[in-house]
C-alpha cells in the first residue's frame, strides 16, 4: 500500500503543472443537507479535470526506455486529455484510445495536446481492449487510467490539499469510475487523519464498485447507461479494489435525475459547470446519514459540450420543478385561454408555451385540450398551481 510520504513526493512533482483549486463554502448545498458543505472544484484544473495528476505523476516516474516506446492510454475523455497534456509537455508521444461516442469536446481537446486518438467501441472497457491490443503490436508503454500506483498516487495529491484546507473535515466524497481517484485520496487521507468518512459515489446504472464490495470480488457489469459518461466502467480496477476494502467506508449511489438536479444547483449558486461524473458527489449530498458535519466534495472534471450542457439545465429544471408542463380539459367556447392566463397570473406562474387543440380530444366532443408549459419556483408552487385550477373547476394533468 501507499505510504504518506509517497503522496507528498507525488504532490512535489504534479505542483510543476496542476491549478490550485481552493475549497468553495456552499451555503447553497448546505441547506440542501443539512451539512457545512465544501466544494474541492477540479474542474478548473488546466485540462479540466482531475486526471492530470495521476498522468503527470506517472509519466514523471518513468525511465527513459519506457518513454522512447510512446504511450498508449484508454480513456472516456479526462484521462485523455491528462496524459496528452502530460506527454507534450516531457516531449513523449502518445496515442488515446477513446469510446466512439465520446463528447466532441474532449476528443478535440485530446488532439489538441498533440496525442493521436483512435476511436473505438460504444463504451470505456472496449477502449480498453483496444489499447491493450496496440499496446501489444506496437510496444507501447501503458499508462493506465486507474488500475496503477502512480496514478493513483498522483490523484490522491488532492486529499493533501484539502486536508490541509480543512484539517478538521468529517466527510470526503469522491465519485468512482474505475476506482483510482478514491483509493488514491482515501489511502492519503486516512493516513492523516484515520477518523475521516470516505464515501464513493457512482451512478445507478454504472455500480461496479458497489456490487464488488458486495460480492467481495471483482464485477463485471453486463452494461451500463448513465449520463456520467466519465464513470460508465463496467468493472473497477484490481489494485483499486483492494484500496476501496480498506480505506472507503461507504459507497452510494445516484440516480441521473438527481445528477440534473445537483447540476442544476452548481450553475445557479455557484456558476460552475461540471460534466455528469463530476458532480456525483455533490448529488450524494442528501444521501448522508449526518447532519451539522463538515462535508467536502469532489467535482471531478467540468468537460462538456454546449448542447449537453443545455440538455442539464432544461432537464434540471424540470425535475427539479421550475418548468412545468399540464394539460387541461376546458369547454369548447370563446373565452377559455383567458381564464387559464388569467389564473396563472394570479399564482404568478410566467407562461412559455402553448397548444390548444381543437381536435384532439374525441372523447368529450365539447371539450378541448390545453397544454401549457411555464416557469415556477418548485414543487410547492406547482401545487398551488394545481389548487387554484381546482378552485375554479379545472383539473390539471402534470405531463413532465
Amino acid at each position: 500500500m501507499l505510504k504518506l510520504e509517497d503522496f507528498k513526493a507525488a504532490k512535489k512533482r504534479v505542483d510543476e503543472v496542476i491549478l490550485p483549486t481552493h475549497l468553495i463554502h456552499s451555503d447553497a448545498f448546505s441547506e440542501e443537507c443539512g451539512n457545512d458543505v465544501y466544494i474541492k472544484p477540479e474542474n478548473l484544473q488546466k485540462t479540466g479535470a482531475f486526471k492530470i495528476r495521476g498522468a503527470y505523476n506517472k509519466i514523471m516516474k518513468l525511465d527513459d526506455e519506457a518513454k522512447k516506446k510512446g504511450l498508449i492510454a484508454s480513456s472516456a475523455g479526462n484521462h485523455a486529455q491528462g496524459v496528452a497534456y502530460a506527454a507534450k509537455k516531457l516531449g513523449v508521444k502518445a496515442t488515446i484510445c477513446m469510446p466512439a461516442h465520446t463528447p466532441l469536446i474532449k476528443v478535440d481537446a485530446t488532439k489538441a495536446h498533440g496525442a493521436d486518438v483512435v476511436l473505438y467501441g460504444e463504451a470505456y472497457d472496449e477502449a480498453y481492449e483496444k489499447a491493450v491490443e496496440l499496446q501489444k503490436s506496437e510496444g507501447y508503454t501503458f499508462v493506465h487510467p486507474f488500475d496503477d500506483e502512480d496514478v493513483m498516487e498522483g490523484q490522491g495529491t488532492i486529499a493533501l490539499e484539502i486536508m490541509e484546507e480543512l484539517p478538521d473535515v468529517d466527510y470526503i466524497l469522491v465519485p468512482i469510475g474505475g476506482g483510482g481517484l478514491i483509493s488514491g485520496i482515501a489511502c492519503a487521507a486516512k493516513q492523516i487523519n484515520p477518523s475521516v468518512k470516505i464515501v464513493g459515489v457512482e451512478p445507478e446504472g454504472a455500480a461496479s464498485a458497489l456490487a464488488a464490495v458486495e460480492d467481495d470480488q471483482l464485477v463485471k457489469l453486463s452494461e451500463v447507461s448513465t449520463i456520467a459518461d466519465g464513470t460508465a466502467v463496467k468493472q473497477i480496477g484490481e489494485t483499486p479494489f483492494e484500496y476501496i476494502k480498506k480505506y472507503v467506508d461507504e459507497i452510494v449511489t445516484v440516480s441521473d435525475y438527481e445528477l440534473m438536479e445537483a447540476f442544476l444547483l452548481l450553475v445557479e449558486k455557484h456558476k460552475l459547470i461540471a460534466e455528469g461524473s463530476g458532480i456525483l458527489s455533490l448529488a450524494a449530498l442528501k444521501k448522508l446519514h449526518c447532519k451539522r458535519k463538515k462535508v467536502v466534495s469532489l467535482i471531478s472534471g467540468g468537460n462538456m459540450d454546449v448542447m449537453t450542457i443545455s440538455s442539464m439545465i432544461n432537464k434540471g429544471l424540470i425535475s427539479r420543478g421550475r418548468i412545468l408542463t399540464f394539460s387541461v380539459q376546458l369547454p369548447d367556447i370563446p373565452g377559455q385561454l383567458e381564464v387559464v392566463s388569467h389564473l396563472l397570473n394570479e399564482c404568478n406562474a410566467n407562461v412559455i408555451g402553448v397548444e390548444h387543440n381543437q381536435f384532439k380530444n374525441f372523447a368529450r366532443f365539447s371539450e378541448v385540450e390545453l397544454r401549457v408549459t411555464c416557469e415556477t419556483n418548485g414543487e410547492a408552487h406547482i401545487q398551488a398551481i394545481a389548487d387554484k385550477f381546482k378552485e375554479n373547476g379545472y383539473i390539471i394533468q402534470k405531463i413532465n
